[in-house]
């Protein structure tokens, strides 16, 4: 007897489908949010991430922003240069390393900063309010669980010749 998909598939939905669909959920939600404010979910994770950082005397490379928030250096400075059109950031060259651009949030991109948080903390409470809220045991050990799997690295150069497609005559010859 061969193996086919439907006898070795999980039932529902895999974690990693929940995983796309909740981070999809999140950015659209976020999207509708600070649209009103201009920023789109990718400017505010900068303006936002750039509010921390400032906060503990930080004044972050583009490329130190683009490590902490997991985006691409080139992403980032796409989207720093239009916040920077749009009045909300300052690019400028750090003194230490003339090759790298320091970003720092100007008092206009400051308090559309704050703003957008605000929303979108009001916004986080809804999400996590099935979990008990943001200050709920379920919600603190979510965060642990979401901790642990962001802190396990992948292996993405993983080759899809190394696996044989079930269904296949190849496949169906080992069984």
């Amino acid at each position: 007897m061969s193996s086919t998909v439907s006898d070795t598939a999980p039932e529902g939905p895999t974690p990693g489908f929940l995983v796309w669909r909740l981070s999809t959920k999140w950015r659209v939600a976020v999207d509708r949010a600070v649209a009103p404010l201009g920023l789109t979910h990718a400017q505010y994770s900068l303006v936002a991430t750039l509010v921390g950082m400032h906060r503990t005397g930080l004044r972050p490379s583009q490329r130190q922003l683009a490590d902490h928030t997991g985006l691409e250096a080139l992403y980032v400075s796409k989207l720093a240069r239009a916040l920077e059109s749009g009045g909300l950031v300052d690019r400028t060259r750090d003194p230490a390393d003339p090759r790298a651009i320091q970003l720092s949030l100007t008092p206009q991109g400051h308090e559309v900063a704050q703003r957008a948080i605000k929303v979108v903390h009001r916004l986080l409470e809804q999400l996590l309010q099935p979990l008990g809220g943001l200050d709920g045991p379920r919600t603190r050990q979510f965060t642990h669980e979401l901790r642990t799997l962001l802190d396990a690295p992948l292996d993405t150069s993983i080759e899809l010749g190394t696996f044989i497609e079930l269904g296949t005559p190849a496949a169906e010859e080992q069984s």
